[in-house]
């Protein structure tokens, strides 16, 4: 049976969320407004987290789904394959803004492992039951951050789509209350899993390729033409029966719920199926595809968060009503002295492939694993640290993405996306966000974690010799 109502009005719901409409997906100054509400409560030292309770080795791990779209339903059906094959945990509580994703989620639980679930429209009756140990947040961007932190406060583990949250305030608030609470907090940016990123930071940190001077990466793809012609990347299909009438039956969509503290609009079924296209719910490519990139680069590069970021692109070939462009670029400068250069189109799928580049040396991927190829001013010296002149480094075995996230919330163990990866990537996709958007150099401190107007290292642009003023004659 479906539960609804939350018992708490929409002036309640923006206070607790702490970030009021005019401030999700609008300018600096509006995201600047709210980080006090979302950031300065939770001051925490990340060196010292706690410890959540350790689960019993034959304890049943309950999950709760909140959010069981396209993303969510993915995971609904890899956990029950995992339940099937006879591991330990349960998929226990279902929760969506959809009654039909509800009812159809529900039934696959009821097919595959013969077990009822209760479903939900609103998430913190999951957050309530004693039985839910982790939940599955795979709602769209903008309920990301308010949910974790509830869940997390709850005492719930948390397992969140990329991106981890909709702005740089929010990302700083999941990582405090993470901290802070000693739960398990695991951002979906599945690349962080792939052992090409962890074998670089090995070779990078014991000095292989020299000083890394810049890296580059890409996602393309091609979703307007073709025998798959969606018209434009993200244009889900749209159910013409859904409907904001509560009377509908299970083509009811909650809307008020949906949007939460997003700007309040009326209902749209473009919105609600093909939110990524929208500001107010997603930053686009940044957000949900180059987001794939900036967290493992951020841990193989051994990166903080960008001081500097310049973006190009714009709406070149899908001319629908999408606000987010189809083809963008980033630049980012960071303060560990390297640029990282991001591109990507949703109108080309030919890419540009990951390149690390060093001072001595550049990484590429390889199919078993990863190549590190010596510059020829430096090829004698790598040949007689690495035998050779070009050298393959072969992946070993790492746990996939879901299984260290149900293994870190039984010994509070490692996550491979932890709440600071996974705020720093954020900082790097926001802020090409803003700079497309604002058509500006976008710049943030790292020390103050806050935006600022000019370079934070106001010095480092004067490090090498100014040619002198010319003198009037």
């Amino acid at each position: 049976m479906s539960q609804k109502g939350s018992g708490m009005d929409r002036r309640d719901f923006f206070r607790r969320a702490g970030v009021g409409a005019a401030a999700v997906g609008m300018g600096l100054a509006a995201q600047e407004a709210a980080a006090d509400r979302w950031v300065t409560a939770r001051k925490h030292n990340p060196h010292e987290p706690k410890t959540g309770r350790l689960l019993q080795p034959d304890e049943v791990i309950g999950i709760g789904m909140i959010g069981v779209g396209g993303m969510g339903g993915g995971h609904v059906g890899e956990l029950l394959e995992r339940e099937k094959g006879g591991e330990k945990q349960q998929i226990r509580a279902v929760c969506d803004c959809y009654t039909k994703r509800q009812n159809g989620n529900r039934k696959r639980v009821k097919d595959t492992v013969g077990r009822d679930v209760e479903t939900y429209y609103d998430y913190t009756k999951v957050l309530e039951r004693d039985d839910i140990h982790a939940v599955v947040v795979a709602t769209p961007d903008h309920w990301h951050a308010q949910i974790s932190i509830d869940a997390m406060n709850a005492g719930k583990d948390v397992y969140c789509q990329k991106p981890v949250t909709l702005t740089i305030p929010e990302s700083l608030a999941v990582r405090n209350t993470a901290y802070a609470t000693g739960r398990v907090f695991q951002c979906g940016a599945q690349r962080t899993s792939q052992d090409f990123f962890w074998q670089a930071k090995k070779f990078i940190e014991k000095g292989g390729i020299g000083k890394v001077v810049w890296a580059q990466g890409d996602y393309g793809r091609n979703s307007a033409g073709g025998p798959n012609d969606r018209g434009g990347e993200w244009n889900w299909p749209i159910d013409p029966d859904a409907s904001q009438d509560e009377s509908s039956g299970e083509n009811y969509i909650d809307w008020e719920q949906w949007l939460g503290s997003a700007k309040k609009r009326p209902f749209s079924k473009a919105r609600f199926f093909q939110f990524r296209k929208y500001w107010d719910y997603s930053g686009g490519i940044a957000t949900d595809l180059l987001y794939h990139l900036l967290a493992p680069m951020t841990i193989a590069l051994g990166l903080s968060a960008p001081e500097k970021a310049s973006a190009g692109g714009g709406i070149y070939v899908q001319h629908d009503d999408r606000e987010v462009p189809d083809t963008f670029m980033v630049t980012l400068d960071y303060p560990e002295d390297v640029t990282l250069v991001l591109t990507s189109s949703m109108a080309n799928r030919q890419f540009n492939p990951i390149t690390i580049r060093g001072h001595k040396a550049t990484i590429r991927p390889h199919d078993d694993g990863m190549q590190v190829t010596a510059e020829k001013e430096f090829a004698e010296w790598f040949t007689k640290e690495f035998g050779a002149p070009e050298i393959i480094v072969k992946n070993e075995t790492r746990e996939d993405h879901m299984t260290n996230f149900l293994n870190a919330c039984r010994t509070r163990g490692a996550v491979h996306c932890d709440p600071e990866t996974a705020y720093r990537a954020m900082a790097a996709a926001r802020m090409g966000c803003d700079s497309w958007r604002q058509d500006e150099v976008i710049f943030w401190d790292n020390a103050k974690e806050k935006y600022v107007k000019k370079h934070p290292r106001p010095n480092r642009a004067s490090r090498w010799p100014q040619e002198p003023e010319p003198t009037a004659t």
